[in-house]
C-alpha cells in the first residue's frame, strides 16, 4: 500500500513539474491582446511606442523609379515653399524619434523595393524601402545570401544604412562594410552617386547618418552564396566567454554565424551563458519554401512570458537549454537563420513597451563590463528580459562609427511599462550604462531613446561637432531633420 501511495504521489509530481510551466505560458497568452494601438490620422510613432507625434504629411512613395523621382522633387519643394522639414522613414524600428519631425513631412520608402541581382559580380541592386526579409526571399532563387544584417529581417535596408546596423556574422564590421554604393537625393533634388571613390565624404555621412543627408534611392549590396550551417552550442561561465569565443569560432574557419547570450535569471545572474555558432558543412541548402515551418508562436510566448517573472526567466533558460542540446547538429540553411521576423518578440501587452539598448566594448573591458553593470541592473526596477552577444570588428567607412576598434556588442532587451514613472527609471538606468561603457573605454549605440545629454553624448562621439557641421553643408537649409538631430545638435 505504501509503495501504491509513493508511486502516486511520484505522479502527481510529475504532473504538477509538466503542468506548471504549461500554465505560466499559457497565462502569458491570456494576458495579452490582439489589438493594435490604432496610430490617429495625421500621427505618426516608431517601434518604442514613445512617440506619437503629430506632422504635416504622410508620404509613401511609389515603386516606380520616374514616379518615385519626381514625387519627390515636387515634395522637397513644396517642403521649402512651406518652410517644413522632412523626416525620412522605412520600417521605423529606431526608437528616439528619428524618422519623426514634429509637424513635419514624413517620406515613407517602404514601397520603393525593387530587385536586380549580377550573379556575375554577387552584386545586388534594390531599393532602399525593401525589408531585408524581401532581399533575402529574392536571392534565396538564386541560391545567394545577405553578406552582412541586422537579427531581423523586418528592418528596411536605408533604415539599416541610415543606423549602420550591425549582426551576427562572424567577425564582420557592420553593414556599411558590405555597400558598394548608393544612389542620394540631395535637398536640391539632385541625385548623387555616392560610393568610396564617389563623393566619398557623403558616403561616410549618409551611412550611420539617420536620414540627415538625404533620401536614399538605389543601393549596391555585395551578397554571399547560401550555404548550409550546422548549429553547434557551448555552455559556459560569462568569464571564460572570450576564450571559448576564440576557441569555437575566431578560430574555426568554417563558422559563419556566432551569437551569445547572458543568463538573466536571479540565479546565475549574468554568470551563465551560451555560445551559438553555426558551422559550414558541404550540405546543399534546402530553399526556402521547402524548410519547415516552426511553431513560432509557442516560442514568442516562452519570450514573452520572461516578463515581469523570474520564474518565466529560469523557464526560458531552462528550455532555451535543453532544446539546445536537441537541436545540437540541426543543418540549417543561411537564409533560413537571417529569415527571422520581429514577431517572433512581439509584444501584445498594450500597458508596455520593449525597449533595446546598445552597448560595445573591447575585448580587455569584457568582463568587467559586466562586473560593474551587474549591481546596476539588479538596482533598477526596469525588467531585463534579454542580454545578446555579437563580435563586431572595426567599422572603417561610417563618420559616426560606435566600433572604432574590434568590440563586442551587447543588446539589451528591457520591457518598460508606459508610464512617466518608469520612463524616469529608464533614463537613470541608461544613463547608468553609458557610464559605465565609458569606463570601459566603450561606446552606446544611438537610434535608441534619447535619454543621453549633448554633453556625455560627446564624449563617446567627439566627432559629433564635425558631423553635424558637415550635415549643414550638405544641407544648408537643414529640409532633413528629426527629433535626433533636434535633441543633440
Amino acid at each position: 500500500m505504501k509503495k501504491k501511495y509513493f508511486y502516486l504521489s511520484v505522479l502527481l509530481i510529475a504532473i504538477v513539474f509538466i503542468s506548471v510551466p504549461i500554465i505560466h505560458v499559457l497565462m502569458t497568452k491570456w494576458n495579452e491582446t490582439d489589438l493594435k494601438t490604432e496610430i490617429p490620422n495625421g500621427y505618426t510613432n516608431d517601434a518604442s511606442q514613445l512617440n506619437l507625434t503629430k506632422v504635416d504629411t504622410i508620404l509613401k512613395v511609389p515603386k516606380n523609379k520616374d514616379s518615385i523621382v519626381k514625387q519627390l522633387q515636387s515634395i522637397l519643394k513644396y517642403a521649402q515653399q512651406n518652410k517644413l522639414k522632412i523626416a525620412v522613414a522605412g520600417a521605423q524600428h529606431s526608437m528616439g524619434g528619428h524618422s519623426i519631425y514634429p509637424g513635419g513631412i514624413e517620406v515613407n520608402m517602404i514601397p520603393y523595393n525593387h530587385m536586380e541581382l549580377d550573379s556575375a559580380h554577387n552584386i545586388l541592386t534594390i531599393g532602399s524601402g525593401a525589408l531585408w526579409q524581401d532581399a533575402i526571399e529574392y536571392l534565396d532563387k538564386y541560391n545567394k545570401s545577405i553578406a552582412v544584417m541586422q537579427a531581423f529581417s523586418s528592418f528596411s535596408i536605408g533604415g539599416s544604412m541610415s543606423v549602420n546596423g550591425h549582426g551576427w556574422q562572424k567577425d564582420s564590421p557592420p553593414i556599411s562594410s558590405s555597400i558598394i554604393s548608393f544612389t542620394l537625393m540631395n535637398y536640391e533634388g539632385k541625385i548623387l552617386n555616392c560610393s568610396r571613390t564617389e563623393n566619398p565624404e557623403l558616403f561616410k555621412m549618409v551611412i550611420g547618418g539617420y536620414g540627415l543627408f538625404g533620401i536614399i534611392l538605389d543601393v549596391k549590396l555585395h551578397v554571399v552564396d547560401n550555404t548550409a550551417l550546422r548549429y553547434k552550442y557551448v555552455k559556459l561561465s560569462a568569464e571564460n566567454y572570450i576564450s571559448n569565443y576564440k576557441k569555437y569560432v575566431s578560430e574555426n574557419p568554417n563558422v559563419e554565424l556566432a551569437f551569445g547570450r547572458l543568463r538573466i535569471s536571479e540565479k546565475h545572474f549574468l554568470q551563465d551563458a551560451t555560445l551559438n555558432f553555426f558551422e559550414r558543412v558541404s550540405d546543399k541548402p534546402f530553399h526556402l519554401q521547402q524548410q519547415n515551418k516552426k511553431n513560432e508562436e509557442t516560442k514568442r510566448l516562452v519570450f514573452r512570458s520572461t516578463v515581469g517573472s523570474e520564474y518565466g526567466k529560469r523557464l526560458r533558460w531552462d528550455l532555451e537549454s535543453g532544446m539546445t542540446e536537441i537541436s545540437r547538429n540541426d543543418i540549417f540553411s543561411r537564409n533560413e537563420l537571417l529569415n527571422d521576423h520581429v514577431s517572433l518578440i512581439e509584444n501584445k501587452d498594450p500597458n508596455s513597451t520593449d525597449i533595446l539598448q546598445e552597448y560595445f566594448i573591447p575585448e580587455r573591458n569584457f568582463n568587467q563590463f559586466i562586473k560593474e553593470m551587474k549591481p546596476v541592473l539588479q538596482k533598477s526596477n526596469i525588467d531585463l528580459i534579454n542580454i545578446t552577444i555579437r563580435g563586431v570588428y572595426k567599422d572603417e567607412d561610417s563618420f559616426m562609427n560606435y566600433a572604432r576598434e574590434n568590440v563586442f556588442g551587447f543588446v539589451f532587451l528591457f520591457n518598460q511599462k508606459k508610464t512617466e514613472k518608469q520612463e524616469s527609471q529608464m533614463k537613470i538606468l541608461t544613463n547608468n550604462m553609458v557610464d559605465i561603457a565609458i569606463k570601459n573605454n566603450g561606446t552606446f549605440y544611438l537610434p535608441y531613446r534619447l535619454h543621453i545629454d549633448k554633453e556625455k553624448m560627446r564624449k563617446v562621439y567627439p566627432q559629433a561637432d564635425a558631423f553635424f557641421e558637415l550635415k549643414r553643408k550638405f544641407d544648408p537649409q537643414e529640409i532633413f531633420n528629426n527629433n535626433f538631430y533636434l535633441h543633440y545638435k
